[in-house]
């Protein structure tokens, strides 16, 4: 959280308004990632999103992995045959379940372990 609100400037105000915004655009991230499934550009297009603002509020196991399945499917989008595995989809919705529920709450602290 900390490189976060320092890349804002040494703003906590901005940084809580990044939060606010990353919650209300992403709630329903996860219907709309399942929606994508199956279609690679579809999917990275949501993932890159996420990846992004993940790193712009500081959740960091978040970003990494969307970043993770993110460089997956710019592999395939290039003509690669790339395996994602289960394993890599699983740890994004619980990366991303577990940065959703420490928000809810209200805490920071955690986000970057989130």
């Amino acid at each position: 959280m900390a490189a976060a609100v320092e890349r804002m400037l040494d703003r906590p105000e901005l940084w809580w308004q990044a939060v606010g915004l990353f919650v209300m655009h992403f709630s329903d991230w996860l219907s709309r990632w399942q929606g994508a499934l199956g279609e690679d550009a579809a999917e990275r297009k949501q993932v890159h999103a996420l990846r992004s603002a993940a790193e712009n509020i500081g959740a960091v196991r978040l970003a990494a992995a969307a970043a993770s399945l993110e460089a997956a499917l710019l592999g395939r989008l290039a003509g690669r045959e790339v395996a994602i595995s289960d394993d890599c989809r699983a740890e994004l919705t619980a990366a991303y379940l577990a940065t959703m529920a420490v928000l809810a709450k209200g805490g920071a602290g955690p986000v970057g372990k989130a």
